[in-house]
């Protein structure tokens, strides 16, 4: 680096190219023209990296959805780290979290809160590495507040006087005088139901919240409402007997967590029930295909099993249940579950499924219908154990029961078929050693 002296300072060269955006603070001191001392504060030999405004894009959606709605986490001028979430896209199954691809400052949000995006489109700009601006302080006040006037004293008392005498006291009279009477005052009849329905409609004005759907509740509702409206939906009914799952769970499940590292639950036993009913009766598992006007065999079972979030009801799927035992039940709902409770499912998570499971038990459900998850032909409801007197070898006994219900499609599935299909859930249920027998 060359400098040039001027009238005792140092100054760059005219012919040497500087860059002001590259060059910040020089900070120079007055000295003798021989003397070759200067000091710099710092020095940067770029910025426009740290200064780069970069466009953040939508992510790619699955096949499956083709666009979401988006929900800003983050505002104009807030600073962001490294993979800081920005702002949230709901889609008609899940939801995408959009991180930020490094630190810095939003710049500007391309897409307004609740717009609707596709994949690839731009929602907002970062510049990298720059700091939010902090707000400026409050001016101090140039001069002190004048201190308040000192209270002026109270003046002196009056001059002390002689004591007035005090007045006579006239004879006590042997009678009261009479008492004027109280003048009445009319009481007012007017009827008041039009002041009571007015006040009433503002405390039930008060009482009341507007909120918007958002797109997963929306797509849940659609969803519920186009079963309904396509699918002859019928409902059958059966019990079961608990008694020897509770057994089985309460006899192995410490060997069973030793072992598999997860906890022994009931979910796992009706999942494998109902993949060994599905194959007994294909037709359950099968869907009619409303454009080629088809009926679709399915030789695997994937079962889609309902989760609450907060957000709403989610399905997940677990593949290939046919081929899994217990322990590979629990591991895959415990992991779907924990995901759904994180909002981590993926599109594929939820795709496809070829029967569902709802269990209200978990909520205290005694009894329900549940509706059919579209495009599936049916779907099982289970529902709590509580203790009932049932008939057992011609004695009354208090065993735990459960409801369980089975609503199907009826322009594909018969009574008969849904009847055994239901009975073989609740033989392997109540005795797992069916399924040893392959019965």
């Amino acid at each position: 680096m060359f400098l040039d002296v001027v009238n005792g300072f140092f100054f760059p060269c005219a012919h040497l190219h500087t860059d002001t955006a590259a060059i910040r603070a020089l900070s120079f001191r007055k000295c003798d023209a021989r003397s070759t001392v200067f000091h710099i504060r710092y020095f940067r030999s770029s910025t426009a990296y740290r200064n780069e405004v970069i466009t953040v894009n939508t992510p790619a959606f699955a096949e499956s959805v083709t666009e979401g709605d988006v929900r800003w986490e983050k505002a104009v001028g807030d600073t962001v780290s490294e993979d800081e979430v920005v702002c949230e896209i709901e889609t008609d199954k899940t939801s995408v979290q959009v991180p930020s691809p490094a630190a810095g400052v939003i710049e500007a949000l391309l897409v307004p809160d609740g717009g609707k995006v596709e994949g690839g489109t731009p929602l907002f700009k970062l510049r990298k590495g720059a700091a939010a601006a902090k707000a400026p302080e409050p001016p101090r006040a140039a001069v002190a507040e004048a201190e308040a006037p000192a209270a002026v004293p109270p003046p002196p008392p009056p001059p002390p006087s002689a004591a007035a005498a005090p007045p006579a006291v006239g004879p006590i009279p042997s009678s009261m005088p009479p008492v004027p009477p109280i003048p009445g005052q009319a009481i007012d009849t007017k009827p008041v139901a039009t002041h009571v329905f007015v006040l009433s409609m503002f405390l039930c004005a008060l009482s009341m919240l507007q909120v918007k759907m958002n797109r997963m509740r929306l797509r849940i509702a659609q969803r519920l409402k186009e079963a309904q409206n396509t699918c002859a939906m019928l409902t059958t009914f059966n019990e079961v007997d608990m008694s020897n799952i509770q057994e089985m769970r309460k006899v192995h499940k410490d060997a069973f967590l030793k072992k598999h590292g997860i906890k022994l639950g009931f979910m796992s036993a009706f999942v494998k029930a109902a993949a060994h009913a599905l194959l007994d009766q294909p037709a359950v598992n099968a869907v009619i295909d409303d454009t080629t006007k088809e009926i679709v065999y399915r030789d695997y079972v994937d079962i889609s099993v309902a989760v609450a979030t907060p957000k709403g009801l989610v399905v997940p799927v677990i593949r290939g249940v046919e081929g899994m035992n217990f322990a590979d039940i629990e591991r895959t709902i415990n992991e779907l579950g924990e995901k759904a409770r994180k909002n981590e499912l993926a599109v594929e998570d939820m795709d496809g499924g070829t029967f569902t499971i709802s269990n209200g038990g978990v909520f205290g459900s005694l009894f329900g219908t549940p509706i059919i998850n579209p495009p599936q032909s049916a779907i099982l409801g289970m529902h709590g154990i509580f203790d009932r007197p049932v008939a057992v070898g011609g004695k009354v006994e208090i065993r735990p029961m459960m409801y369980v219900a089975l609503t199907y499609d009826h322009r594909l599935i018969d009574g008969r078929e849904a009847v055994t299909f239901l009975r073989k859930i609740k033989a392997v249920v109540e005795d797992p050693r069916v399924l040893l027998l392959d019965m």
